[in-house]
């Protein structure tokens, strides 16, 4: 059985993996978000 067919018939394996690249699509998100307001900021965008 080669990995590929592994893969789609255990659903440990697809749920685990699947998860996975939730999460790491997430964390890939949330630093670009991150990168992006940091590098967009202005001084008077304060609020207080």
């Amino acid at each position: 059985m080669n990995i590929w067919q592994q893969f789609i018939n255990d659903p440990v394996i697809f749920i685990s993996f699947t998860g996975l690249a939730v999460v790491i699509g997430l964390c890939t998100f949330y630093a670009i978000y991150f990168i992006y307001k940091v590098e967009h900021d202005t001084p008077d965008s304060e609020q207080n």
